[in-house]
């Protein structure tokens, strides 16, 4: 069985449209969470999101009906894909033809279906213009970057809510060291929209303030949209083109709590299970990992069920290990969370720097863990673990390590 590298990473966010301004805005502590004016937030119980800017994309070029009918969400993954190319060395290679895609299915093009209801709604049946409808289907920013970048490998695109581009990393690293493709483009990407939105307003799971992970102030979660890709190499292949990685992807875990489909598991021993399946794929023991980047979504369940699950794998030495939550930051990205997540633990693992938790302040005795608050910190990191929970039970981790 061979590694899998990760070769190239690309990044869009409300910190930035690229995965440099992205991490160097991260690690400063800073945070992309603000007013949202995407859509009219007016009767919701709050009115901020770590929105993208749309006008700093770049794109690869589009034919003129691709303009006209490209979602947001296939517009960050575009960005993001077209980077995490380049940055590998394979943008125009033909090697992009046969590589995998996988990336997690999110809200796609709702945010443009909903806004044609809302047209139709004022302006009547005169409003006839379908092509906002295109892109509902949760695969569609999948089809779009494979039809634009040409890649004409074997195509996956998964949903399982908030754990969904964690899966689809793992799943396309696991194609990579199976040798059944050289190279894999994974990743995920989601938008804002209004039915999300309101999805979480109504759940009163929102913090109507930027949001505070692990703190004892917590009062939910902010929402954010993006984009992470990640470029998935075969380590043989990666050496004779002389690339140089940044991580390598050493396992993945998934489970299912089975336990309810918002709420989690309070014990920690479901999550326990998910993390302790990603080390044994990884083939390490958790004495290996020094750093954790966490689901952290500041909810006061999840937090406080989460840091159980780390009490129960890490005992007595997780107060030594950083672990932080980048939503405060950027915002739960929801079906982009865990590609994002993974890029910046990709990041942090190549550069020896791990991110903040950007709004924490105050200790909470249920989360007795090291949040890294203010800025980032340099820190060798050889092995690392990224966690997503997600509703429905739907939970994975995976482990990125050092390239020997």
């Amino acid at each position: 069985m061979g590694e899998a590298w990760v070769t190239g990473v690309g990044l869009v966010t409300a910190l930035g449209s690229n995965r440099e301004t992205t991490w160097h805005r991260l690690t400063a502590g800073e945070s992309g969470v603000g007013p949202l004016t995407l859509f009219d937030t007016r009767g919701f119980r709050t009115r901020i999101a770590a929105q993208v800017d749309d006008a700093a994309l770049a794109l690869p070029p589009l034919a003129p009906s691709q303009q006209r009918s490209a979602s947001r969400a296939s517009r960050f993954a575009l960005a993001a894909a077209a980077e995490a190319l380049a940055d590998a060395g394979l943008a125009g290679s033909p090697l992009v033809r046969e590589a995998a895609l996988v990336l997690s299915g999110g809200a796609a093009g709702l945010y443009e279906a909903e806004d044609y209801v809302r047209r139709r709604l004022l302006h009547g049946p005169r409003i006839r213009a379908l092509r906002e409808f295109l892109e509902v289907p949760q695969d569609a920013p999948t089809d779009r970057v494979a039809e634009v970048l040409g890649l004409a490998g074997p195509r996956l695109t998964v949903t399982t809510a908030c754990s969904s581009s964690t899966i689809s990393v793992g799943l396309a690293a696991e194609m990579v060291r199976e040798g059944e493709v050289t190279v894999a483009v994974a990743g995920g990407s989601d938008a804002l929209c209004r039915l999300t939105y309101a999805g979480f307003n109504s759940l009163r799971a929102t913090d109507p303030e930027p949001c505070k992970p692990f703190d004892r102030r917590r009062r939910g979660l902010n929402i954010g949209e993006g984009a992470a890709i990640l470029v998935i190499e075969d380590a043989t292949h990666a050496r004779q083109r002389g690339v140089r990685p940044y991580a390598v992807i050493r396992g993945l875990g998934m489970t299912n709590d089975a336990f309810h489909m918002t709420q989690p598991e309070p014990t920690g021993a479901a999550w326990e299970r998910t993390i302790r399946a990603a080390l044994a794929d990884a083939a390490v023991t958790a004495e290996a990992i020094d750093y954790v980047n966490a689901h952290g979504t500041a909810t006061e369940q999840n937090d406080s069920a989460e840091c159980a699950a780390y009490r129960r794998v890490f005992g007595e030495r997780l107060a030594a290990i950083p672990v932080s939550s980048v939503k405060g930051a950027l915002g739960h990205c929801l079906c982009a969370a865990g590609a994002i997540e993974a890029a910046v633990t990709v990041l942090a693992v190549a550069r020896g720097v791990v991110p903040p938790t950007v709004g924490f302040g105050e200790a909470d005795p249920d989360c007795p863990i090291d949040p890294v608050p203010g800025s980032g910190r340099p820190t060798a990191v050889r092995c690392a673990l990224s966690c997503s929970f997600a509703f429905g039970g739907n939970s994975a981790a995976m482990v990125v390590g050092a390239v020997a």
